[in-house]
């Protein structure tokens, strides 16, 4: 191997450790405080382990899925974590993730980075089974956190019941049975305060 092929691995591994530090608007289950974007990452490829066998594809690559779940939020070392349901941030929240897509990836060895934009690229145009099913478990962790946080973020966004189906509806298409979950426990949410109608 050589030198340089390292050395450029190893500005990655600390260039991605930024990650952190970027705080979402989701709180720990516990309530205690918001998580970071490599705590929501971690959860979310965990997830995929244990909820793989509820996606609607049979022929899944779940190694594939679970490697999109790890890179799929590393542009927000630079774009920042945008609140979903803040309208006027996403306005332009692509071009800030292509740019940092563009920098944050371009570290690596280039075979290396052209895979890892491939997943990143995958994952943005949620095309593919594996996309589809990592977006869905990317939407379904926040509802499980708010739930059991009493809607900690909902309440302090002020969001309401639509704009979670809304938000939330496309993973019928790549999990049913976790749509089906998801949308009993937001009825719930409501029934209990946590989300407002």
């Amino acid at each position: 191997m050589k030198p340089e092929r390292l050395e450029k691995q190893i500005q990655f591994i600390i260039e991605v450790d930024k990650l952190k530090h970027i705080y979402r608007q989701t709180y720990l289950m516990d309530g205690t405080r918001r998580e970071n974007s490599v705590e929501h990452s971690w959860h979310i490829a965990l997830m995929v382990l244990l909820l793989g066998e509820h996606v609607q594809s049979s022929d899944l690559d779940l190694f594939r899925v679970m490697k999109m779940a790890l890179i799929h939020d590393l542009v927000e070392i630079d774009a920042g974590d945008t609140l979903c349901y803040d309208q006027s941030a996403r306005r332009d929240q692509k071009s800030r993730e292509k740019k940092a897509a563009e920098r944050i990836f371009n570290l690596l060895p280039a075979d290396q980075a052209g895979g890892i934009r491939a997943l990143w690229d995958e994952f943005e145009a949620s095309k593919t089974p594996e996309a589809k099913f990592t977006r869905a478990i990317d939407r379904m962790q926040p509802v499980l956190h708010n739930f059991h946080t009493q809607g900690a973020s909902w309440r302090k966004h002020h969001i309401t019941r639509k704009q979670v189906m809304d938000r939330n509806r496309e993973i019928s298409e790549s999990a049913p049975p976790l749509w089906d979950y998801l949308s009993t426990l937001i009825e719930q949410a409501v029934e209990k305060g946590y989300l407002s109608k």
